[in-house]
């Protein structure tokens, strides 16, 4: 193996592929694949999972009939008529998932790693996962001049792929994510998953359009909102240099001038989009960094059975 390909290991986070190997992804929403999986599709099939009650037509397998309850009958002009029913069950399918990975300039910023070096753990970890159960993974990286794709497959040496087109990416300019969502949405085929992780700092109202036009998609999706430590709290006190990692200057000035202020236009950013996929019913996820990946996957993952269950 290659010194450059062994330094690219370095983003598959070993504590959470050790501790979440066997709980499997699941999606609330019906997914379209290529092969039989986890998920429920749209289409109708014979897996174990209960979908509804069809009439009986001459020449289906008998097998699936309700002989429980039969058959159920009805009148028509004084005559008695029997019909027969069988049991629909929900097909399963596997899962496509695209990983849409901002590499904006703000994505530079962080006080002992960058939210970019860290949404690298969080994706191909995540992605390492979703293949290891037969599901199929590809990367969208979001860069500055033009973005790259990486198109999902299932095969194991995806991997690999993934770690060696994300592992060189730098942030960099003001790439439009709301324009690649967008993007997104017509080329890939519908009923998928779209992970984004990114710190989301684009007009609210721009993301939950691009948002809707995902679910409008039927795509399950889920946002990973970055946040370093030092944005949230804001522990500044000393005189400070505030510079635009995205190319529009810099200013010097107290914290403690800007302080309540800031802070009370990140709540307002971060309640406005909150609400906005809650209404589109998409996974809206604050993740600090200094978080373990681990932990966000295993309470990510914990969550979605248990959704399922229920």
């Amino acid at each position: 193996m290659s010194r450059r390909r062994k330094s690219y290991l370095k983003y598959l986070d070993t504590e959470a592929i050790s501790r979440i190997t066997s709980e499997p992804l699941l999606t609330p929403f019906p997914m379209e694949g290529s092969v039989s999986g986890h998920h429920r599709s749209p289409h109708k099939g014979s897996s174990v999972e209960f979908a509804e009650y069809r009439e009986y037509v001459a020449g289906e397998d008998p097998r699936r009939m309700d002989w429980r309850g039969y058959a159920r009958a009805v009148s028509f002009a004084g005559e008695s008529h029997i019909r027969y029913y069988l049991k629909e069950f929900e097909a399963e399918t596997n899962l496509r998932c695209y990983f849409a990975l901002d590499c904006s300039g703000s994505m530079g910023f962080g006080a002992t790693e960058s939210k970019l070096e860290y949404a690298k753990r969080l994706a191909a970890t995540f992605a390492y996962l979703i293949i290891g159960q037969g599901d199929a993974a590809g990367l969208l990286a979001i860069r500055d001049k033009k973005s790259f794709e990486l198109p999902a497959k299932r095969n194991p040496a995806q991997v690999q792929e993934i770690l060696e087109t994300m592992g060189p990416l730098k942030p960099k300019g003001s790439p439009s994510l709301v324009d690649s969502l967008h993007d997104l949405a017509e080329r890939v085929r519908p009923r998928g998953m779209t992970v984004v992780i990114s710190d989301f700092l684009d007009e609210p109202k721009d993301l939950i359009d691009a948002i809707h036009h995902l679910r409008d998609r039927r795509h399950d999706v889920v946002l990973f909102h970055l946040i370093d430590p030092q944005e949230e709290d804001f522990p500044f006190e000393r005189p400070t240099r505030f510079v635009d990692l995205e190319g529009a200057g810099s200013l010097i000035t107290e914290p403690a001038v800007i302080r309540e202020q800031y802070l009370e236009s990140m709540r307002i950013h971060l309640e406005s989009l909150a609400q906005g996929c809650l209404e589109s019913e998409a996974d809206h996820r604050i993740i600090r960094t200094d978080v373990p990946v681990a932990e966000v996957l295993d309470k990510f993952l914990g969550e979605r059975t248990a959704g399922k269950a229920a």
